[in-house]
């Protein structure tokens, strides 16, 4: 039997993009809460009986839903991070739970975890999308020139200098080139 995989999505935490991660690990304090199945340790439903995105989701959810109440305390989320071998504080989880929870019931349910993956899924596919633009890959940056050359292969043939145009709306550091958070401003606009 095959382990059920967690994405990278869930091994790091920003509550200012709202997304789960995991924290530095921290010592671990001897009041620590119980510790829920490990995912990583859990084997795989059958595949056939998880045939869609939905379906995975909820395998995943159930991982932090340690009471099998259908929502994921603050607790839930330390004792799942706990589980993994990283440590997140109490304040730390609420903050997490407070950015996502629409409810304001201080739990996180099913609808509010897929809101995350549904965010977590854009936000890899503007990566991937960045990627392409880039003319040196790993680069980190946009310039005309590669602006140009995907254009141009999509079929929207542009100037340099429209190019260059392009790239100033844009350029909040005026570098004459977009970084990822200039190019998330654009794709965004």
């Amino acid at each position: 039997m095959e382990p059920i995989k967690i994405s990278k999505s869930f091994r790091s935490f920003s509550p200012k993009k709202l997304t789960l991660s995991l924290l530095k690990p921290r010592s671990r304090s001897l009041n620590s809460p119980r510790t829920p199945k490990s995912p990583i340790m859990t084997p795989r439903r059958n595949s056939s009986s998880i045939n869609s995105r939905e379906e995975e989701f909820k395998e995943v959810f159930r991982r932090f839903d340690g009471d099998n109440d259908g929502k994921i305390s603050a607790y839930e989320l330390r004792s799942y991070f706990g589980s993994v071998g990283e440590h997140m504080s109490h304040e730390d989880a609420e903050i997490v739970i407070n950015n996502l929870d629409t409810d304001k019931d201080n739990f996180l349910d099913f609808q509010d975890f897929m809101k995350l993956m549904e965010k977590e899924s854009e936000e890899e596919d503007l990566k991937r999308a960045f990627e392409i633009f880039e003319l040196e890959k790993g680069s980190g940056r946009i310039t005309p020139r590669s602006l140009q050359r995907v254009l141009s292969r999509l079929g929207d043939s542009k100037s340099y200098d429209e190019c260059v145009a392009m790239i100033r709306v844009y350029d909040m550091d005026g570098n004459g080139e977009l970084d990822y958070h200039e190019f998330q401003q654009m794709m965004v606009a």
